[in-house]
C-alpha cells in the first residue's frame, strides 16, 4: 500500500506542478465557478472516514452487525460522493464549462476525474470488505484488509481536501 500511495502522491504532485506552471505563465487562465455540490461532497467524504473508523471500532469490539452496517454506510457515502462529482460536472456543463473550455476547467476535470477513479478503487475495496464482512468479523480471515482499506480511504479523503484547496487557491 505504501508504494501505491507513493505513486498516487507523485501523480498528483505532477498535476500540481503542471497547474502552478500553467496558471503562472498563462494569459488565458479564467477561473471557473466552483459547483456548490463540492461542499456537500466534501462533507460526504469526511463523514465516510468517520463511519469507516466506526466500522473498525465495532470490529475491534466484536460487534459484528455494527461492523457490517458501518461498512455499508461507508460504501454508500463513497458512491454518493461519486454521484455528487458527476452532478458537479453536469452543473459545469450546463454553464458551458467543459474540459477544453479553458486551462482552469481542464485542470478541474483532470484532478476531479483522477481522484474519482482512485476513489472508485477504494469503493471496490470497501465492496470486498462488505462481501467478506462476516468472515472478517468472525475472525475467519485476517483483518489486515480492513486496516489497509482504511489507510487508503483516509488518504483519498485527505487528497480530496488538498485538491479542493488547490482548485480554490488563487496564486
Amino acid at each position: 500500500m505504501g508504494m501505491a500511495l507513493a505513486a498516487i502522491i507523485m501523480l498528483f504532485a505532477a498535476f500540481t506542478s503542471a497547474l502552478v506552471v500553467r496558471k503562472g505563465l498563462s494569459f488565458d487562465w479564467v477561473s471557473i465557478p466552483m459547483p456548490r455540490v463540492l461542499w456537500l461532497n466534501t462533507g460526504l467524504l469526511l463523514v465516510s472516514s468517520l463511519t469507516l473508523e466506526l466500522a473498525r471500532g465495532a470490529l475491534g469490539a466484536h460487534r459484528r452487525e455494527a461492523f457490517a452496517r458501518w461498512l455499508y454506510i461507508t460504501t454508500a457515502l463513497g458512491v454518493a460522493f461519486i454521484a455528487g462529482q458527476l452532478a458537479a460536472w453536469r452543473e459545469l456543463a450546463a454553464q458551458g464549462v467543459y474540459l477544453a473550455t479553458n486551462p482552469s476547467s481542464s485542470f478541474f476535470y483532470l484532478l476531479t476525474a483522477a481522484h474519482g477513479l482512485h476513489l472508485l478503487g477504494g469503493i471496490g475495496a470497501l465492496l470486498y470488505l462488505v462481501v467478506r464482512a462476516r468472515a472478517i468479523a468472525w475472525g475467519e480471515q485476517r483483518r489486515v484488509a480492513v486496516d489497509v482499506t482504511a489507510l487508503y480511504w483516509h488518504f483519498m479523503d485527505g487528497l480530496w481536501i488538498y485538491i479542493l484547496f488547490l482548485l480554490m487557491t488563487r496564486f
